[in-house]
């Protein structure tokens, strides 16, 4: 018997190549190994294993063979990317969707959800780890379906989803006029409440159950002690089944006054004194207060990426966002407009303060606010900053050290650029340097330079600051952020006057940066003439000491890099498998990523031309030493700062990459 030809010589070999070969053969030594993985376990199966729970009941029915789940498993080491056991199984042929929803229903007591959800692409594996870390962590007290909700690894709907079309639990939601009292009134709601489940109406013989988990074993006997064994499972979300619950409480009460509504504003100002205080401990840049259509959802911003905080009664939406606007100075009475305001908070505790600038925006379903935590921008020096030696040589040496000309910091909201800017003033300071700043605010007080801050309400505006500035016999100039035309204007006269000028701008990359000049109508000569470099950055997560470990890319991260394996010797990639430290992210902290473009005179003639971006960043690459911000995430990523994952989400992909060593000769490491 001849065997199918080995995936391992082409790793970008697909489940289709694989499909045209001998599917039923198999190496015969395999098949223990697989039999042995099938049987009862002694202890949980692994999640990277969870499709062999699946497959052990397709066997059992006879769905496929030994044989077949061998060669599907093969198969699976052998493609470039992970791929769930079930899903190989329907694309080869050996399982249809109907025989995988018929053996699933007859196994569905038996078969747990988070392998279910994995296999069927709805949970990454590694958000069932994390879930199963944070079970084992509250000491198996919760469900795992609980902390996978809780914790937003799956939407409830999705869930349900899922239970109703591949278990066959039908889907309801309950309304208390459908149900039958006398069910009802077999058991206190409090008793329901608990299990989270409620009795609708008999349907022959039989009685019809809506659970909130239907494959909770406890519940279902529970119900079946209550009801007797004859049940109809159905399923319907814990909301719905709490909220007839509550009606029901309310209506068995025979209540004729109306109910006496708690005080709410001692709950709603310890709620968001706890809000800023847990988005200070957490390092959060960002405090989102969003109203929903059923409630009202927070979500913190850490290290750049939003993740929920917690879910509150949709009830608690206004009073929560009048509390907002109290701290904040703004008009509670004012539900119509957007409005902006200011909070200065302290933890009584430990004395900590921080500065928020509050942001209330209209939405259909009520006020949504963001915060933004205003914390103090670090004085980090150059060498630390972030940069490779030979880029921020060049850096230095080209751009901060030059007597004139305009150093631009570029990149999108929330990339560090203050924290750049703040470097480079610090870098700068000395005692033969004038140093003038025009910041709104003044992040971080330097000793020894002039620092403004904006004020609009004396006419402390950018507009009438400016032209103050050369008066005042500077050396450097420094603009918190090119906003407009007058500020680019006047960015552009300081220069041409034979000042240095830092400044902040928001675009995507360097190039970027000279081609919004442009569009701000200001002429290429003046741009080529004053425009000394422009430094991109952004802010990658950095993987969590705590749980690194070694990985190499598949080869599917190394067709969109268009490299080989042996292009990626002495690298040394890494990834977090997640743990308590790192919130079970893989990830704690941010890395800078740089693309530093010092114009040289064949740059400047391609903007005086007005040469396409496409022609002035092929000048650049070959004639300025410029490494993009891509190739700089990737040589951060292959020495286990970052992952690629964090590479290809948020860098910017115009160009492939030069090989590693280019690159490594190019920002001066070995």
């Amino acid at each position: 018997m001849s065997l199918p030809p080995s995936p391992t010589q082409h790793p970008e070999t697909t489940i289709e190549v694989l499909r045209t070969t001998t599917a039923q053969t198999v190496v015969t030594a395999t098949l223990p190994t697989i039999r042995m993985a099938l049987s009862p376990p002694a202890r949980p199966v692994p999640a990277g294993d969870t499709g062999l729970e699946i497959a052990k009941f397709l066997i059992e029915d006879g769905v496929i063979t030994d044989e077949q789940l061998a060669y599907a498993t093969r198969v699976r080491t052998k493609l470039s990317s992970e791929r769930p056991l079930l899903s190989i199984l329907n694309e080869i042929g050996y399982v249809s969707l109907d025989q995988q929803r018929t053996v699933l229903r007859n196994h569905r007591v038996s078969v747990r959800i988070g392998a279910l959800l994995v296999e069927l692409g709805h949970l990454r594996g590694q958000d069932l780890r994390a879930a199963l870390a944070l079970q084992r962590e509250s000491g198996s007290s919760k469900k795992l379906g609980d902390i996978l909700l809780e914790n937003h690894f799956i939407e409830e709907n999705k869930l349900i989803e899922v239970l109703a079309d591949q278990l066959g639990f039908p889907q309801i939601v309950p309304d208390l006029g459908d149900i039958d009292r006398k069910l009802l009134d077999r058991a206190n709601p409090n008793w329901y409440l608990q299990r989270h489940f409620v009795p609708i109406r008999p349907e022959g013989d039989k009685i019809l159950v809506a659970f909130a988990d239907p494959l909770d074993q406890r519940a279902r006997q529970d119900a079946a002690r209550l009801f007797g064994p004859d049940l109809v499972p159905l399923i319907a979300s814990k909301r719905n089944i709490r909220e007839v619950l509550e009606t029901y409480k309310r209506h068995s009460q025979n209540l004729v006054t109306p109910v006496v509504q708690v005080d709410e504003t001692s709950h709603v100002v310890e709620l968001v004194h706890n809000l800023l205080l847990d988005a200070m401990n957490a390092r959060a840049s960002d405090i989102h207060v969003e109203p929903m259509k059923n409630d009202v959802r927070i979500r913190f911003r850490c290290d750049g990426v939003l993740s929920v905080y917690k879910t509150v009664e949709k009830k608690l939406g206004p009073a929560l966002s009048n509390r907002i606007k109290i701290l904040a100075k703004a008009d509670i009475a004012e539900r119509r407009r957007h409005q902006d305001g200011h909070i200065s908070f302290e933890d009584p505790k430990t004395g900590r303060q921080i500065d928020i600038r509050a942001s209330i925006y209209i939405t259909v379903y009520g006020e949504k606010a963001v915060l933004r935590l205003l914390r103090k921008a670090q004085l980090v020096p150059m060498d630390q900053i972030g940069m490779f030696p030979r880029t921020l040589s060049r850096f230095c040496d080209d751009a901060l050290d030059l007597p004139s000309g305009i150093t631009l910091i570029t990149g999108p909201t929330g990339t560090g650029k203050t924290t750049t800017l703040y470097s480079c003033v610090n870098y700068l300071n000395s005692i033969d340097r004038c140093i003038t700043t025009v910041e709104d605010p003044v992040e971080y007080i330097i000793e020894g330079i002039a620092q403004c801050s904006l004020n609009p309400k004396i006419d402390i505006t950018f507009e009438t600051t400016l032209p103050h500035i050369l008066r005042q016999d500077p050396d450097v100039i420094v603009l918190g952020e090119i906003r407009d035309r007058f500020s680019a204007d006047a960015a552009i006269q300081a220069a041409l006057t034979g000042h240095k000028v830092l400044t902040t701008f928001h675009t995507e990359d360097t190039i970027g940066g000279l081609l919004r000049l442009m569009n701000m109508n200001i002429e290429t000569f003046l741009i080529s003439s004053t425009v000394v470099s422009v430094l991109a950055q952004r802010l990658l997560r950095r993987v969590c000491p705590h749980c690194a470990e070694s990985y190499q890319p598949n080869s599917t991260e190394l067709q969109r890099l268009g490299y080989r394996r042996q292009d990626l010797e002495n690298t040394t990639f890494r990834q977090g498998r997640g743990c308590s430290v790192c919130r079970h992210t893989g990830y704690q902290g941010r890395v800078g990523v740089f693309e530093l473009l010092v114009l040289n005179v064949m740059v400047k003639d391609a903007i005086i031309q007005k040469c396409t971006s496409h022609e002035i960043r092929r000048i650049s690459l070959e004639t300025s030493s410029m490494v993009t911000l891509l190739e700089d995430g990737l040589l951060k990523a292959s020495r286990g700062e970052t992952t690629l994952t964090e590479v290809f989400r948020y860098l910017p992909r115009l160009d492939k990459p030069r090989p590693l060593l280019d690159l490594k000769r190019l920002v001066g490491i070995s």
